[in-house]
């Protein structure tokens, strides 16, 4: 969860809840200290702007290249993207899709929508829309899988992965553990999403000496995600 910026408190719990400690990324020595990345939602040109000044642009295309698993959701997949329609937006482009900004419409049209994603079970996904972004292509090595009103909202090229929606805001672990399940492992290690598997994600706010909120000391009953108001986001 690169965290310069964005829903960092709710992933965290998530992973938490799924027996993974979350690290914080700030620096590239952070960075090289992780095995996979999530970037949450937030303000993408802003977020773009930050990973230039820290100096953790290139460092992480080269880690995505190498194999490195990357997760970006709302926001992120924008960021993760070869390109946006419609606008001259810097990108990582490591994930080959064009994005529109706001495509559902401004925060007024943000909703609760059941997502069937056959990759997760039965059972529909509760795909909280803010804001929320499209695919408007997707290339030929992008598995599209979910939509919604004939987009899709849930796309991945091998190691990486965008999701137009927060899962971080619901209680539903189903996509979490599917991340985790993309990490490589090691002699020894288990691979089931229950496991702890050490360190997997980014997060942290460039602006404070550590974690945001109470994610250094999370209160013992939390097993999940705490839903907030929407915010501004992409």
């Amino acid at each position: 969860m690169l965290a310069l910026q964005g829903d960092v408190v709710e992933h965290v719990r998530v992973l938490r809840a799924l027996g993974a400690e979350p690290l914080a990324v700030k620096t590239r020595e952070d960075l090289e200290g992780v095995r996979a990345l999530i970037v949450p939602g937030g303000e993408s040109t802003t977020v773009i702007r930050l990973l230039d000044r820290f100096g953790l642009t290139e460092p992480l295309r080269s880690r995505v290249a190498d194999g490195m698993p990357f997760w970006g959701t709302c926001m992120g997949m924008i960021v993760a993207a070869r390109d946006v329609a419609g606008l001259e937006q810097k990108t990582l482009g490591v994930l080959d899709v064009t994005v529109r900004r706001n495509a559902f419409g401004r925060q007024i049209a943000s909703a609760e929508v059941p997502l069937a994603i056959p990759v997760l079970g039965t059972d529909p996904f509760p795909g909280v829309f803010i804001r929320a972004p499209w695919v408007e292509r997707a290339g030929p090595g992008v598995e599209v899988l979910a939509t919604l009103a004939d987009h899709p909202v849930f796309v991945r090229q091998g190691n990486v992965m965008g999701t137009s929606f927060h899962p971080e805001l619901t209680d539903d672990v189903r996509l979490h553990a599917y991340f985790l399940r993309m990490l490589p492992y090691g002699a020894g290690e288990a691979s089931g999403a229950g496991d702890a598997i050490g360190p997997i994600v980014a997060a942290g706010l460039v602006s404070g000496a550590g974690m945001p909120g109470d994610i250094g000391s999370p209160d013992s009953s939390d097993s999940g995600v705490i839903p907030r108001s929407p915010g501004s986001r992409s």
